[in-house]
């Protein structure tokens, strides 16, 4: 009688390692590369580097990513990006109010990209912007205009809802995005070389700058200076 376990050529068959190996050299390459860009900025990359560090060859490497550029593009939308088509899409169906958006969105935004490598990426496009203007304006559209625009949802989704005051969409966002700008710069530029009881710790921060930014949105009835609810 046959075995209910079947046999070993009844089995799933299972691909060989060069097989599985080749299926995550996309992954192995774009994390080998956002170490590397984090580490020692674009410039200073070499696609060598980044081959060796992912465990292939240099025409591997090229294999996916044709140019040093193509390859810095990949790990900015894989990274990044990305993230941002995920918050529009969660924010669609958010049903809580606008300053619970606010403090929702920062928060998810550093659990999603500033707490991780990812961080890096700003210190990087900061620093080396002026040399590399294509990159530059690849970011602007990839990165810095779609969180602009899901800061300005946001705050515009609070005016028509008579939470927040009427602003200045542009100016309120750049506001509400410098903080969490400069709290990624400190974690890759300052903040490893300060004693650990000086250092900021992102959560506090985070909500901080939050109702900070809350006292001077939200609508308050005449005469009530209290700060929001958190």
């Amino acid at each position: 009688m046959p075995s209910l376990a079947g046999t070993p050529a009844e089995a799933a068959p299972v691909p060989p390692k060069r097989e599985r190996r080749k299926e995550a050299r996309p992954g192995e390459l774009l994390a080998a590369a956002l170490e590397l860009f984090v580490e020692k900025g674009f410039a200073a990359t070499r696609s060598e580097e980044v081959a060796a560090r992912a465990g292939v060859s240099k025409g591997t490497l090229f294999l996916y990513f044709p140019t040093k550029d193509e390859l810095f593009k990949a790990v900015v939308r894989e990274n990044v990006s990305g993230r941002f088509r995920e918050l529009n899409q969660e924010f669609r169906q958010f049903e809580g109010s606008s300053a619970d958006m606010l403090r929702t969105g920062l928060r998810l935004w550093w659990e999603r990209v500033g707490a991780t490598q990812a961080s890096g990426i700003s210190k990087l496009i900061m620093s080396e912007a002026r040399n590399f203007p294509e990159l530059a304006d690849f970011c602007q559209h990839e990165v810095i205009q779609p969180c602009q625009e899901l800061i300005c949802w946001i705050l515009q989704r609070g005016i028509d809802r008579g939470e927040f005051r009427p602003v200045d969409l542009r100016y309120a966002a750049a506001n509400t995005i410098g903080a969490m700008v400069f709290l990624m710069m400190m974690k890759h530029s300052l903040a490893p070389c300060l004693p650990h009881d000086q250092r900021l710790d992102p959560q506090r921060f985070i909500a901080a700058h939050v109702d900070t930014l809350l006292q001077g949105l939200c609508v308050r009835p005449h005469g009530v200076n209290d700060a929001p609810a958190s």
